[in-house]
């Protein structure tokens, strides 16, 4: 019988910095061709769980495979997108020159990048801004062109670290609305937001603290669990659960 393959399986993965622990034992299995959102405060080991699928940091231990293959492997980077939490573009060149230069590492020239760039633009609606210098723009703005050079190779599993901080509202929607396309033609989105409307637009949910992974399911069904009407207080009720447990096993 043939093994399942997940676009993202981890195996007790662990990350720890001194006598702290970010990521503890963790056990993750994200569906190809779903969207799969984190949901936890600032130090819950969120974008530390990130960096190291996509090789950028060193596990202390455990492991995980991305797309099939035990990580590291230099065959995923073509594959795989990531837009950071902190802006990923250079600021001392243009949108363009930025674009192009993404373009680049990714073998992707000529008519074809020329395409591919102004679709992005148009999607980040910065058109009328491709040959301002990244430097003169507002954050929201920089947010934006790192989206659209985490974009531009197509890549079949993306992972989006608060991708709409400092977007506003209306460009907001329309980004969610281009990741459900995205999700659709297959491909797989790992996701952080601290936004409950975008929460509740992710296939399924993993709420995170301290490391660990606390619950996991479907918007509609952590909440029915919870008792909660709310997302914020639905992972309020699994924290004070998981605490409460903590402190009698002790």
């Amino acid at each position: 019988m043939k093994t399942k393959e997940y676009a993202i399986l981890t195996d007790y993965l662990t990350k720890n910095y001194g006598d702290f622990t970010a990521v503890n034992n963790l056990n993750l299995k994200v569906d190809k061709g779903e969207i799969y959102g984190l949901l936890g405060p600032n130090g819950a080991g969120k974008t530390t769980l990130i960096k190291m699928l996509c090789s950028i940091s060193t596990p202390t231990s455990g492991g995980a495979r991305i797309l099939g293959k035990k990580i590291p492997d230099g065959d995923i980077a073509s594959k795989i997108g990531y837009m950071p939490q902190e802006t990923g573009v250079y600021f001392g060149l243009t949108v363009d020159q930025n674009m192009k230069f993404y373009s680049r590492i990714f073998n992707l020239q000529g008519e074809k990048a020329e395409k591919r760039i102004a679709e992005l633009l148009k999607f980040v609606d910065l058109e009328d801004w491709r040959y301002e210098m990244v430097d003169n723009l507002s954050g929201g703005m920089k947010h934006r062109v790192s989206l659209a050079c985490t974009l531009i190779h197509e890549p079949d599993l993306l992972f989006l670290d608060e991708p709409t901080v400092g977007v506003d509202p209306e460009l907001r929607v329309s980004f969610w609305d281009y990741f459900e396309q995205l999700r659709d033609n297959g491909v797989t989105i790992l996701i952080t937001t601290h936004y409950m409307d975008e929460a509740r637009r992710c296939d399924r949910i993993g709420f995170m603290q301290r490391g660990r992974l606390i619950a996991e399911d479907k918007p509609l069904k952590l909440l029915e669990e919870s008792g909660k009407d709310s997302l914020e207080d639905a992972f309020l009720a699994f924290a004070r659960n998981e605490d409460t447990m903590r402190m009698e096993a002790v």
